[in-house]
């Protein structure tokens, strides 16, 4: 059942939550989900965990108040939501641009979060978007550098949220039939549920924009310079990635790790794409598991 609290800044922000033992487990989802997405795993995991999950702010059941221009915005939004529900000890799994959310919370308030799931996530560096601002030739593509140069794009900004404009859920269908669900689908009754609350969002361009601008690593790129706030993410982190993801390429991934560094440990997930949630949700429960069950005295031997 979806549950609502108000934040301090005025927001609204949607949750589910899954009673369970003492331990508690925060998800963060990402751009073009929301909180029904983590369905599954709110109905699979260990009973142990007390599971809440979000809907940041312009998803799902979550308000829009006030634009996010930085993904700064959505992890303010989760102190804010951990706050007005008196959490202050906690293990994260960020899915995505939920990944980049969790590590920016991780960073900017340290303490609450204990250990850490990067789930097919963002670089550290980012995730870049490239246009050709309308030219019509893919030879002019070139990294967007504004928000207004994100708007631009006919090709992805301008298409996707057409979708939403229309309330195509066929056309969003085939989006994720190309590149999220290539290897298995959801049964055809969550399918629908999923689109539906797709269908939600507010905020895509901004989140394109939140995605290409973000940078906690010491590396610059070509439209944000490195804030060098991984040094921060100094708890034990575990990164999952897909050996089919067509989203977060291998590129992506080493620069995560090698932006972690000793505080992070990588496991492929065998015959997995973007949502491992439904191409092998035992596979990736069995990692959940036994990271948060052991995870951190792994970490600790590594160092």
């Amino acid at each position: 059942m979806l549950q609502t609290v108000q934040l301090k800044n005025g927001e609204t922000m949607a949750y589910r939550k899954r009673d369970g033992g003492n331990q508690t487990l925060l998800c963060i989802h990402g751009n073009m989900t929301s909180s029904k997405h983590w369905d599954v795993l709110l109905e699979a995991l260990d009973p142990n965990y007390t599971i809440y999950a979000i809907d940041l702010r312009g998803f799902g059941g979550s308000s829009y108040h006030q634009p996010i221009r930085a993904i700064q915005d959505f992890s303010d939004d989760v102190k804010l939501f951990v706050d007005a529900i008196d959490l202050d000890h906690f293990d994260m799994i960020g899915w995505s641009t939920g990944g980049a959310v969790c590590m920016q919370f991780v960073a900017n308030y340290p303490g609450y979060c204990q250990r850490l799931i990067l789930l097919a996530s963002a670089s550290t560096r980012g995730y870049p978007f490239y246009s050709d601002f309308g030219a019509g030739n893919p030879a002019a593509f070139k990294r967007a550098a504004t928000y207004q140069e994100v708007l631009m794009d006919t090709s992805k900004t301008k298409t996707v949220q057409g979708f939403y404009d229309t309330k195509n859920s066929q056309g969003l269908k085939s989006i994720w039939d190309t590149i999220i669900y290539t290897h298995r689908q959801p049964d055809p009754e969550h399918y629908d549920a999923y689109v539906a609350d797709m269908l939600t969002q507010r905020n895509l361009a901004e989140v394109y924009h939140a995605l290409n601008t973000f940078n906690l690593s010491a590396v610059d790129n070509e439209v944000a310079k490195g804030t060098n706030e991984v040094q921060q993410l100094n708890i034990p982190i575990l990164v999952l990635r897909g050996d089919r993801d067509l989203v977060i390429t291998e590129q992506m991934n080493e620069e995560t790790m090698c932006d972690l560094a000793k505080h992070a440990q990588f496991v492929r997930l065998k015959n997995c794409g973007h949502s491992p949630l439904i191409d092998d949700l035992q596979q990736l429960l069995f990692e959940i598991e036994t990271f948060l069950q052991f995870g951190g005295k792994i970490n600790a031997l590594k160092q």
